[in-house]
């Protein structure tokens, strides 16, 4: 009886979190700062990146891949629930019959699938207009799975401390992705990196990511490919627990 009852909880939990989800698609993944956090600052990045440097268009592709991940699945999150704090919509939220846990797991579903669907665009960009080639397809699809869940992970943590408007979030968020951006060798490689920055790399999962994206495309890989993988998998159970903890920390405060 109780494993029966137990089934049902968790289908009406999923089911709340898979409810999140498609409300946040709806309301949020078209709002301008979405689209200029998550999508323009990859793009900025990248020219400022590739102009007056002599490389090839190829060889910036996947760090073009490894930005956009890391800004779109972790764009959602630090927007969200500021907007829904702003617009006493928050504690309808928290009143409703699924656990706070259940609502972070469908916001991290939001910028999962975000993250993962554009993504996809300069992966196409790099095969048409590029001489870049894929040399790992499943590992390539991996990574941007693994990836995405746990930046998304990330972004959902950065929006647990209450503001009176989402733009100090993003200002937080900014704060802490940016760092760890410039440390993940995305621009420079880690093995070429300052000893001070090798040392802070491992403790970004973003380094992990564009560890097996570069593989995926043929590079040889920093790290391992099964501790990057594993690393991505830690990252994302240790966020999404202190995202639990935290929300629910600030929400028992009444902030």
């Amino acid at each position: 009886m109780s494993t029966h009852s137990d089934r049902i909880i968790w289908r009406r939990q999923l089911h709340g979190s898979l409810v999140i989800l498609k409300k946040n698609v709806l309301l949020y993944y078209l709002k301008p700062p979405v689209l200029i956090f998550g999508v323009l600052f990859p793009v900025f990045f990248f020219l400022a990146f590739k102009m007056g440097r002599h490389i090839s268009t190829g060889a910036v592709v996947p760090g073009m891949v490894a930005m956009a991940l890391w800004f779109t699945a972790s764009a959602i999150g630090p927007l969200v629930t500021p907007w829904e704090r702003n617009a006493k919509t928050y504690e309808r939220l928290i009143s409703s019959p699924i656990s706070l846990c259940s609502i972070l797991a469908g916001d991290v579903l939001s910028g999962f699938a975000f993250g993962c669907a554009i993504s996809v665009i300069p992966v196409i960009l790099g095969l048409l207009l590029t001489n870049a080639e894929i040399a790992n397809v499943p590992l390539l699809i991996g990574v941007i799975l693994a990836g995405a869940l746990s930046f998304s992970s990330l972004g959902v943590l950065l929006s647990a401390p209450p503001a009176a408007s989402p733009s100090n979030i993003m200002l937080l968020s900014n704060l802490v992705r940016l760092p760890l951006l410039f440390v993940s060798g995305i621009f420079v490689p880690i093995s070429q990196m300052p000893a001070w920055a090798g040392w802070i790399a491992p403790l970004s999962p973003l380094s992990y990511a564009s560890a097996l994206i570069r593989t995926s495309y043929g590079s040889v890989p920093y790290f391992p490919v099964w501790l990057c993988f594993l690393m991505l998998f830690i990252f994302t159970a240790v966020l999404f627990a202190a995202s639990c903890r935290f929300h629910r920390m600030y929400r028992a405060k009444g902030l």
